[in-house]
């Protein structure tokens, strides 16, 4: 019997960078519960924008945010990894010299960015809905850090493939979405999370489903029984998934849950 319910946001509930979200996955989760079954959103996201994005459900669910390395639920903090100051020192030093990239320092409290980028400030504050914070030096106070995140519109995949590596022994790095590449601790995955909320809760892999499309999801894919790629994956992605569903903007993650209700 399935008791936990995972899913990432962004390529498998709705498209990048929006807040799409079909009204009806409000009523899921309520029913879920009813039959205690829990969910759990699983993003890169910010927990400011994504507890904006569940609105109507938010005290109904858990919320996996910065790829993993915060996890909370109705106020309770279930997880909370931070990065060493001085690999974010470092590793922020490193991306400025990368031309046409942003990145940000994601903190409890919110974004922290030097970024005057008006269209990644756009996919921000509009598209995520995230607190963040605009400053000159993001260095200038030293604070406790989940992640930070690199942002290039056209030229991601490129930049992931010299920056993971080069950053290998310091942080865990993952592409995170078209747009997005993560630097956590090397603790921090959407994996450990779900293994850390099934640990406090007690309950096993085989009574829990996931769904997701990116590499990010893979190590969700990892601790769970069910777990399922939408249809817009990446190939390989999909080679990890036990199930492949539909797309996400033909409601793939619906579909399933109503079957599952």
């Amino acid at each position: 019997m399935i008791k936990l319910v995972a899913s990432d946001i962004d390529g498998t509930l709705l498209p990048e960078g929006t807040d799409q979200i079909n009204p009806e996955l409000f009523e899921v989760i309520r029913k879920l519960k009813e039959k205690d079954i829990l969910f759990a959103a699983a993003s890169g996201r910010h927990y400011s924008g994504m507890s904006r994005l569940f609105e109507p459900v938010k005290k109904d669910m858990i919320f996996i945010t910065e790829n993993g390395a915060y996890v909370n639920c109705r106020g309770y903090t279930m997880l909370d990894q931070t990065l060493d100051w001085k690999d974010v020192q470092d590793w922020v030093q490193d991306v400025r010299k990368i031309p046409g990239a942003s990145f940000t320092m994601d903190t409890k409290e919110g974004f922290y960015t030097e970024s005057q980028d008006p269209e990644f400030l756009d996919l921000v504050f509009k598209g995520y809905k995230s607190v963040m914070m605009v400053e000159k030096d993001i260095l200038s106070k030293e604070r406790a850090v989940n992640k930070v995140a690199l942002y290039h519109k056209t030229d991601i995949k490129r930049i992931a493939n010299e920056l993971i590596p080069r950053w290998s022994e310091r942080m865990y790095g993952t592409v995170s979405g078209e747009i997005w590449v993560d630097f956590l601790n090397k603790e921090s995955n959407k994996g450990n999370a779900i293994r850390s909320i099934q640990k406090i809760l007690g309950i096993l892999p085989e009574e829990t489903m996931v769904f997701g499309d990116n590499f990010n999801d893979i190590e969700m894919f990892k601790s769970a029984g069910e777990s399922y790629a939408v249809g817009n994956a990446a190939e390989a992605v999909k080679r990890e998934a036990r199930y492949v569903t539909d797309t996400n903007v033909n409601d793939g993650v619906l579909k399933v849950l109503r079957t599952l209700l």
